[in-house]
């Protein structure tokens, strides 16, 4: 079985952790520019790399779909520089993922393949997509849905120790990005964790630096630029979240279910 994946976040690579060890062939896609804050933990920065490993699977940057069979075949997650999915006609799929989390649908079509599963919200089972997967925090989190949509963007994150909104940290200023500190580094209220055009961006609470955006780059004020765990975890910043698996556990579920299904 291939599944492609859209979006090579830490959400979209908690999906890909899930299939892969259920040994699901799976392909990733993902912007030439990524602009994940958990760097650590998401196989989005093969493509900025080359390869990269989470956990125990690693990812390689695939330059064209004619190369992707032989990066599965060494045993890594093959990942393109494919925002639109042009590869999907090319590698006919049995599923297509789409974790991009644009709380939009980009456009997937339910055509895209024989299983087609939108990942949060933005997407209607039966009508752009054959299944959602609940990306919420609480009690539906990671539950597949075959009719109607998962809950709408509330716009605030979920709690994690406590905290919230708190949590993340945001642009101060459009221009481009200047990381000062690493993910992983301790922090404190008030710390300065990196600058947009000489302005400051604070951190809001302590704890760890989980993610941050890589120095250089472009970003606009406001924009999602870093997050702190107040649980103060080092080891969280380099594996997989709970909410990856859970939504991965869902993808998994509904790959299977539907994939059976048709035969």
């Amino acid at each position: 079985m291939l599944v492609v994946i859209r979006g090579a976040g830490d959400l979209a690579t908690g999906i890909a952790l899930r299939l892969w060890r259920a040994h699901i062939r799976v392909v990733m896609t993902d912007m030439e520019r990524p602009t994940a804050i958990r760097r650590t933990v998401c196989f989005s920065q093969a493509i900025v790399h080359g390869e990269t490993t989470v956990e125990d699977v690693t990812a390689k940057r695939a330059e064209t779909p004619e190369v992707v069979l032989d990066i599965l075949k060494s045993g890594c997650i093959p990942v393109l520089a494919d925002p639109e999915g042009t590869c999907i006609p090319m590698l006919e799929p049995d599923a297509v993922v789409d974790a991009i989390l644009a709380k939009k649908n980009l456009g997937t079509k339910i055509t895209d393949a024989p299983v087609v599963i939108g990942v949060g919200p933005g997407f209607t089972a039966g009508v752009d997509c054959h299944a959602v997967v609940e990306t919420m925090r609480g009690h539906y989190l990671g539950r597949v849905i075959h009719e109607g949509s998962a809950i709408p963007n509330t716009g605030i994150p979920g709690l994690i120790g406590g905290f919230a909104g708190e949590r993340v940290l945001r642009a101060p200023a459009d221009g481009v990005f200047h990381q000062l500190l690493d993910i992983g580094a301790q922090v404190k209220i008030g710390d300065v964790a990196a600058t947009v055009n000489g302005e400051p961006m604070l951190c809001t609470l302590d704890g760890v630096l989980r993610g941050i955006l890589a120095d250089g780059t472009p970003v606009f004020k406001g924009m999602k630029a870093g997050d702190i765990d107040p649980r103060c975890e080092i080891k969280h910043c380099y594996c997989a979240s709970d909410k990856a698996l859970a939504v991965g556990g869902g993808v998994l579920e509904a790959v299977l279910t539907l994939t059976g299904a048709l035969k």
